[in-house]
C-alpha cells in the first residue's frame, strides 16, 4: 500500500475549506490502495478580528466591498455546493464571525490523524453552530 502525506492549511470557519476537504475526502475514497496521512495546519483568515466578533454580512461587505445581493448569492452558492457534497451550511441573517485563534488551539489539542479524530473535522465545527 502506498502512503501519501497531505498537509491541509485551513481556518476553522472557512466554508471554502469545508468544500475543499469534502472533495478531498471523495477523492481519497476513490483510492483505497493509498494510506492518506493528513496533517492540519492553522491559518487565521481574520487574525485582527476582535474577540467580540462582527456580523458576518457586514464583515464580508467591508472586506470584499460586496453588496447585500452579491453576499446572498455567494451564500446560496456555498449552501448548494455544500449540500451536493453532503454538508449543510447553517447560515442565518444575524450570524457573527469571531476571531478563531482559540478554536485553532482546540484543534491543536486533538490528534492530527483523521483515524484518531474525536471531534468533528475542524472546519465543520463553527459552520454548523447557531447562536
Amino acid at each position: 500500500m502506498s502512503k501519501l502525506r497531505i498537509d491541509i492549511v485551513s481556518d476553522v470557519v472557512c466554508p471554502w475549506c469545508v468544500i475543499g476537504y469534502k472533495r478531498l475526502e471523495a477523492a481519497m475514497q476513490m483510492h483505497p490502495d493509498v494510506e492518506f496521512d493528513l496533517h492540519w495546519h492553522p491559518f487565521e483568515l481574520n487574525p485582527a478580528m476582535p474577540h467580540t466578533g462582527q456580523n458576518l454580512r457586514e464583515h464580508l461587505q467591508e472586506k470584499y466591498q460586496t453588496t447585500d445581493e452579491a453576499s446572498q448569492m455567494a451564500r446560496q452558492s456555498l449552501m448548494e455546493t455544500g449540500k451536493q457534497l453532503g454538508f449543510d451550511f447553517n447560515f442565518f441573517d444575524d450570524m457573527k464571525i469571531y476571531n478563531t485563534r482559540k478554536a485553532h488551539q482546540l484543534v491543536m489539542w486533538q490528534p492530527m490523524k483523521v483515524a484518531n479524530w474525536n471531534l468533528p473535522w475542524p472546519c465543520l465545527m463553527p459552520t454548523s453552530l447557531k447562536g
